[in-house]
């Protein structure tokens, strides 16, 4: 079966209460038109040894593209990080992140291991600064939303910060260090209120299984300090690859499909605390899982 014919499937069943949203795609225009990217071009080799050791060696060989590339910029960016003014630095090292993640998710495109719909993001580029509040299925979902916004500032984890493929072009970048609560939400505030967009995971860690995790409430604190809306993004597949637990080199199946769509914008109006409970509720509901 195709990959098309896959959501088409799925999208009936979930019309018909037979599937769940997790782990399914909306069967929109636009979903089934990127879809069709990742169909294979030798359709009568498709589910043979041959075929599926060629989609894994071309999905290893993507990533180890993508390994060298982050290390060598890293190594160059950390000195460039020393070196320069951020007024100077930060605009680079995040045009460098878009120009990179871009780049590899197009290549992934164009190889047929993936097909995504990331369009929705774009209409984001131009407006006034929000906190983006994705839910996180997987390691990609960063990749594909700084694909397409040259400049937002991201919430990372201190072991990424100090990464040697990562570190150095996130610090250049003006990325936000997560793990001292004072010093993430001064920075966080900061850069909202200089116009740039922050990206913070409400969940601070992928989604485990099938349902979604406890939110963090740092992030609608910031919010309401600042007095910045948070603009949910939606993020569905048709696989959990690379979600919590899942070892970075188990083969999954292919093609890896995506579809990124804008959820609700609101404000933190009321307690903080009230808010994160029925935000994570939300998107229990959009995604088809519930909350543990």
């Amino acid at each position: 079966m195709s990959a098309s014919q896959e959501l088409s499937e799925l999208a009936r069943r979930r019309q018909n209460g037979l599937e769940p949203k997790s782990g399914a795609m909306v069967d929109d225009t636009s979903s089934l038109a990127a879809t069709r990217l990742a169909e294979p071009r030798f359709r009568g080799q498709v589910g043979t040894p041959l075929y599926r050791a060629h989609e894994w060696f071309v999905f290893c060989a993507l990533l180890l593209v993508f390994g060298a590339a982050s290390l060598a910029w890293s190594q160059v960016a950390a000195v460039l990080f020393r070196l320069l003014p951020s007024r100077l630095g930060r605009p680079l090292g995040q045009l460098a992140v878009t120009v990179g993640f871009r780049s590899f998710v197009a290549m992934m495109r164009l190889s047929r291991i993936i097909a995504c719909d990331l369009r929705a993001l774009d209409s984001l580029r131009d407006q006034p600064a929000v906190i983006i509040a994705p839910n996180h299925p997987s390691l990609l979902d960063a990749v594909f939303i700084l694909s397409r916004l040259p400049q937002v500032g991201c919430a990372i984890k201190a072991e990424l910060w100090d990464n040697v493929f990562l570190g150095g072009g996130a610090r250049l970048a003006g990325f936000i260090r997560n793990d001292t609560p004072t010093t993430f939400i001064r920075e966080a505030e900061r850069q909202l209120r200089s116009g740039r967009h922050v990206l913070i995971f409400p969940e601070g860690t992928r989604t485990a299984g099938h349902t979604i995790g406890e939110f963090k409430s740092g992030f609608a604190f910031i919010a309401k300090r600042v007095g910045a809306p948070i603009q949910t993004v939606i993020i569905e597949s048709n696989s959990r690859f690379l979600g919590k637990g899942w070892p970075l080199f188990r083969r999954p199946a292919f093609p890896l499909v995506y579809h990124v769509r804008l959820g609700r914008r609101l404000s933190v109006d009321c307690g903080v605390h009230g808010f994160v409970r029925d935000l994570r509720d939300y998107f229990g509901r959009e995604l088809g899982c519930g909350s543990r």
